[in-house]
């Protein structure tokens, strides 16, 4: 038999059901996400400091040319080593460089501006003037000269097994290199490959009843088999200039390079812009299966080294009426300074550029960051840049050392983890993260903050009533 419970026990409300304390639980949840809010705002955000615009839109009419004041003083002693001298040599036949002095002859007085004009030339005005500019390798602080003997393929008749690199170097580079130190800080390497297959098969030329292989100008271009080549052998991020002594195989020897009518030239060697040289070297039959090339078999082709790495550099060529004092030094004073200017001048270009992009960046997106360690190298790079101007006129040296900073800072900027983590992060992916996140939560809290807020309307509405009703009663009591 079933007995009613208690009328008491049927209108007695569990404890979270009762309005205060559910009410009590709502504000608390209410209260935890407001106070979350301010810890969600400062984690979420990003810090984006403002950039010295003026400073780097003033620098974009500014030119770094550096102006070459000349003055002609007859002098009986010897001339400072820092001192640009001309000297009158009635017994030379043409003008000789020798340091930072030039010898004339004495019929060739009157030419001494336009021979002047020639030897400033080259660091006379911007970047990408020059004819051979697109040879150049990109300027940086540090390069890694990578020397590579590739046999085609050493299984087929006579190889390359090693050659003595290091004499070779030092007897053919090792002066240049120090000599222009100031510019460029170089690591060496050196590896043998014993096979390196062509991607092309070389063209058969037939001449004078015998055969030969040629590479035409299309050759060249593709020539450089990366897909099984392996030239660099240690990984860092310092660019690379490559140079190749290319052992053709038996079957395809001897190998010549063939000019625009696919006739053999006189050439052994060719340069590949901005990326390194290759030099043919076509061994003799006659010679041992395994060959080791020793320093007087290198001096030709070290010698060709030497010009392909002065081309990559950027040096700048002799005029062809001027010859240097010492031809086994192709490199004179007058070459490094232009050099140096020249080197300046787009160290300079590129930083302005790279600093505008920065700038310019920075405003079309809203939401990329831009921290201390930015806006740090941004005003370290103009602070740089700033000073390359005067010590122009001055010193190419000290002109180049801070042009270098300013592009280092202004690269180093450009390409701070911290921009670059947000520059393709659109608004729309925000949404699309945070929604799955937050609805959940927001949903329930603000549907139970409306039911609750109906209830206490209605049950406003209902003590109002009430009270409007008992109104006569009291009246009628009083």
């Amino acid at each position: 038999m079933d007995h009613a419970a208690p009328p008491s026990q049927k209108s007695e409300k569990l404890p979270f059901e009762q309005t205060k304390v559910r009410r009590t639980i709502l504000i608390s949840y209410w209260i935890v996400v407001l106070l979350a809010v301010p810890l969600w705002w400062y984690t979420t955000s990003i810090e984006r400091l403002s950039l010295p615009v003026s400073r780097i839109n003033s620098q974009r009419g500014k030119e770094c040319l550096g102006q070459n004041d000349l003055e002609l003083t007859v002098t009986e002693g010897a001339l400072s080593s820092n001192v640009y001298g001309i000297s009158v040599v009635p017994v030379l036949e043409e003008p000789v460089a020798e340091g930072r002095r030039l010898s004339i002859p004495s019929l060739q007085v009157s030419h001494i501006p336009q021979l002047l004009t020639s030897l400033f030339a080259p660091s006379s005005s911007p970047s990408g003037s020059g004819s051979a500019s697109h040879l150049v390798a990109k300027y940086a602080p540090h390069y890694r000269l990578a020397f590579t003997v590739l046999n085609e393929d050493a299984a087929d008749g006579t190889a390359v097994i090693g050659w003595d690199i290091r004499n070779s170097i030092s007897r053919h580079l090792s002066s240049l290199l120090h000599r222009i130190s100031a510019l460029h800080n170089f690591t060496i390497e050196s590896q043998v490959r014993y096979h390196a297959p062509l991607a092309f098969e070389p063209h058969h030329v037939g001449l004078d009843n015998e055969g030969i292989y040629g590479l035409t100008q299309d050759d060249l271009k593709v020539f450089v088999n990366s897909a099984e080549w392996t030239l660099s052998s240690s990984a860092s991020n310092d660019p690379v200039l490559h140079f190749i002594l290319f052992i053709p195989s038996a079957s395809h020897t001897p190998l010549r390079i063939l000019d625009a009518k696919n006739n053999p030239t006189s050439s052994n060697a060719f340069l590949l812009p901005q990326w390194g040289g290759v030099v043919l070297f076509n061994l003799q039959s006659d010679l041992a299966p395994q060959t080791f090339l020793t320093t007087s078999d290198l001096d030709q082709v070290f010698s060709i080294f030497r010009l392909q790495l002065l081309s990559l550099l950027g040096v700048p060529r002799l005029p062809p009426n001027i010859v240097p004092a010492n031809p086994s030094d192709p490199l004179t004073d007058w070459q490094l300074d232009s050099l140096y200017r020249q080197r300046a001048i787009e160290n300079a270009f590129s930083s302005k550029e790279t600093l505008e992009s920065i700038a310019k960046l920075v405003n079309e997106i809203p939401n990329m960051p831009l921290g201390q360690d930015v806006r740090g190298d941004v005003q370290d790079a103009l602070t740089a840049l700033e000073k390359v101007y005067p010590a122009a006129t001055n010193s190419p040296i000290l002109a180049l050392q801070y042009s270098s900073r300013a592009l280092t800072l202004a690269s180093r900027a450009f390409f701070n983890p911290g921009m670059l983590a947000l520059l393709y992060f659109p608004a729309e992916h925000k949404y699309a993260v945070y929604t799955p996140l937050f609805a959940p939560v927001a949903v329930p809290l603000l549907a139970t903050a409306l039911r609750e807020w109906k209830k206490a309307r209605a049950r406003k509405d209902t003590d109002k009533q009430a009270e409007e009703k008992d109104a006569p009663l009291r009246e009628r009591e009083h």
